[in-house]
């Protein structure tokens, strides 16, 4: 059978009309050295800086250090089986974490990924984890309360709703116990709160989680977890992925409270990380940028203005220091960027005073804007009692006889240390410290003995809270002080009830 060229040539032709090129471009590179969790690549010409990149065994890592012939990349994931010569590829995709209402109720690691054992995740939605914060103009000023419902901290050093407010105190001094006083008081409250352990042991995680389940703080509530013996990658991400899923919740016009617990080791795993990435070392072996991570960090949290949805991240930073040393590297920088800081103090601590917050070191540069206005009245005085009291308490030691005004202002200041003690997860309604800081300010409390302060406190607002709900309500709704004819008449009404012990 004879073909004909001009058929031959038809069908080429025709093949050719038809011929669909898919050309799939991969941008791959070589693994030339891997080791503690930071992997060396060549040929990733067109990376870019915080990318994400997949190794052939599915591990991913991120693209930090951009140099002329390789690619730092720090392995977010097990290592060990990576090896020299492994493909790695890239994904085209910036870091980024899953975000959304899904996530709430949910324990999750530094990816986004959960750690519950309560199956996955429905959320389509994510952010990138490094996103500039809003700028000057998109922000309006700090005006409205964070009600702790710690004593100490709501009358002397109030927090308000936008507000970066540091928590500093050597180890074992009840940071984490202010965090979760302060989330346990947000029900009803209309607030999110995100809970970030940088480092602590899985155990420690655990019993906080189930702290927060117990008074039912979870149904509002994300915890993000890079336990001590996850990869330093994976501490140093933690803060960054539980504020990307904060702002979600703040452009959306919402209202979150934000815990890193503690920063202090999110710099040390940047310090290693920046080592192994041959980055030069400087104060205390800290790169230069460890300042830049942490306002990075911390400048994301804002009240946003009416336009950009009023919504607002309030953050809570811990730092450790070492033997209450607040001039080193760390707590200095923070402490710059930061609105604020409430100082721990150990010998408050060990002697007995919970929260042991030392008031002359503490402050808020936010002040009465962020207290309703009963508050401020009853809390004004509250301070200077205590500075004079505590620098008395020194002088009165020497034994020698006190004139009648030193010995009022020991007794008043005596008394003032009783009320704000507060038990362990006791946080307490705003309206109730009112009360008893009424009374103590207003003299009330000057005849009852120091230690019948805190039983007196205890029944006298289960007394008002049966007998004069008025006055309690009438906080709430005005956000005001009652008339001092009516709170004086329930304050002795309750004394002439009060038995004094023996």
């Amino acid at each position: 059978m004879s073909i004909k060229a001009e058929e031959i040539s038809a069908l080429i032709k025709k093949q050719i009309e038809n011929y669909q090129s898919e050309i799939e471009v991969n941008d791959v590179g070589t693994v030339i050295q891997v080791g503690d969790g930071i992997a060396r690549a060549h040929g990733l010409d067109n990376v870019m800086a915080g990318e994400l990149v997949e190794f052939s065994n599915g591990v991913m890592g991120m693209a930090q250090n951009l140099e002329d012939n390789n690619v730092g990349i720090v392995i977010l994931g097990p290592y060990k089986e990576i090896r020299e010569g492994d493909e790695v590829r890239r994904t085209g995709r910036i870091m980024e974490v899953p975000v959304g209402e899904a996530l709430i109720g949910r324990v999750v690691n530094s990816l986004g990924q959960p750690v519950d054992g309560l199956g996955p995740i429905e959320t389509s939605k994510t952010r990138p984890i490094e996103s500039p914060a809003p700028g000057v103009m998109d922000r309006k000023s700090v005006h409205e309360p964070l009600q702790t419902g710690i004593k100490a901290i709501d009358a002397l050093i109030p927090v308000g709703r936008g507000q970066r407010e540091l928590v500093i105190g050597d180890r074992q001094t009840g940071k984490t116990a202010v965090a979760i006083d302060t989330i346990l008081n947000q029900r009803d409250q209309n607030m999110i709160c995100i809970y970030v352990a940088i480092g602590q042991k899985e155990s420690t995680v655990r019993g906080v989680v189930e702290t927060l389940r117990k008074n039912g703080a979870l149904d509002y509530s994300i915890v993000v977890t890079a336990s001590a013996s996850q990869p330093a990658p994976l501490l140093y991400l933690a803060p960054l992925a539980g504020v990307t899923m904060a702002e979600e919740f703040m452009h959306s016009g919402k209202h979150v409270l934000i815990v890193y617990d503690d920063l202090s080791k999110q710099a040390a795993a940047y310090r290693e990380l920046s080592l192994l990435l041959k980055r030069p070392p400087g104060r205390e072996a800290y790169p230069g940028d460890v300042f830049y991570l942490h306002s990075r960090l911390l400048e994301r949290a804002a009240k946003l203005s009416d336009a950009k949805g009023a919504g607002s991240i309030t953050a809570l930073p811990f730092v450790e220091t070492q033997a209450g040393d607040i001039s080193a590297y760390i707590p200095t920088n923070v402490i710059s960027i930061t609105d604020g800081q409430i100082f721990l103090q150990s010998d408050l601590f060990f002697s007995g005073v919970r929260p042991a917050i030392n008031a002359g070191l503490s402050v808020s540069r936010v002040g009465g804007s962020a207290q309703i206005k009963a508050m401020k009245k009853v809390s004004g005085t509250l301070r200077l009692d205590l500075a004079a009291y505590r620098e008395l308490e020194a002088f009165a030691q020497f034994g020698s006889d006190l004139d009648k005004a030193t010995q009022a202002k020991l007794n008043r200041g005596a008394r003032t240390v009783e009320v704000l003690k507060q038990g362990l997860n006791k946080p307490l309604k705003v309206e109730k410290q009112v009360a008893i800081l009424y009374a103590l300010t207003r003299g009330f409390l000057d005849s009852i003995p120091v230690g019948d302060i805190t039983r007196f406190e205890e029944e006298y607002l289960t007394w008002l809270e049966h007998n004069h709900k008025d006055l309690l309500n009438h906080i709430v709704t005005t956000k005001d002080l009652p008339s001092d004819e009516d709170f004086a008449k329930a304050i002795n009404d309750f004394k002439k009830t009060f038995v004094v012990s023996e």
